[in-house]
């Protein structure tokens, strides 16, 4: 009986092999992956399904590999040349910010169009000490630009700390390729002057943020 088993597994687990041999190649997976989520999903209010479509960046991250290191720097390359820089100055009210970072509404089907969007930074991060609730996918922004040694974001010994925020609020992976913060100005989540403002919160010193 013993012999029979092992013949009956033999089998079972050939079978398997040539089944993942004579199987289809990852480009039809992804292809008919590709298929069921467009047939699943359908255009409700402001979300549609153009949504699904990835970028170069998007695929490069989805895969089950992580992009190459050469192929990775390139992405980040292009994603930094992308960055716009603003024209009225980095730092807005830290108040506005404030509101900003602890809202999480916008861009759903059942948000109007043109609705302004939240930051929805509470989400991933702790941005100050009161703070009860806060999730952790992302690093503690509490005192952000206190460790930072900004005492003023506008002076010129900030600005290279300044620069650096931007960019990252603009375009986190222009720094990191396959990072999971959202594109806030790459892909028009927040406005320039809702970006000042969330920068305002992060870098002035009288902000919840940075406050003893």
């Amino acid at each position: 009986m013993t012999r029979t088993i092992h013949r009956t597994a033999g089998l079972v687990i050939a079978g398997v092999l040539a089944a993942c041999a004579s199987g289809p190649d990852s480009a039809a997976l992804d292809r008919r992956t590709e298929a069921v989520l467009q047939a699943s999903f359908h255009d409700r209010g402001q979300a549609k399904v153009d949504r699904l479509r990835q970028d170069a960046l998007q695929r490069a991250c989805s895969s089950p590999e992580p992009p190459a290191a050469d192929v990775a720097q390139r992405l980040q390359e292009a994603e930094a040349a992308s960055i716009r820089w603003p024209q009225d100055g980095f730092i807005g009210d830290w108040r506005e910010g404030e509101k900003l970072a602890q809202n999480g509404r916008g861009a759903t089907w059942s948000d109007p169009p043109g609705a302004t969007n939240g930051g929805n930074c509470y989400n991933c991060h702790q941005l100050a000490r009161s703070e009860v609730s806060f999730g952790t996918i992302g690093p503690s922004l509490y005192q952000y630009g206190k460790l930072r040694g900004v005492t003023d974001p506008a002076t010129p010994a900030s600005a290279e700390i300044v620069r650096y925020t931007w960019g990252k609020l603009w375009d986190s992976k222009a720094t990191n390729a396959c990072s999971t913060m959202p594109r806030f100005g790459h892909q028009g989540l927040l406005s320039e002057a809702q970006l000042r403002d969330l920068m305002a919160l992060l870098l002035d010193p009288r902000s919840p943020v940075n406050a003893n």
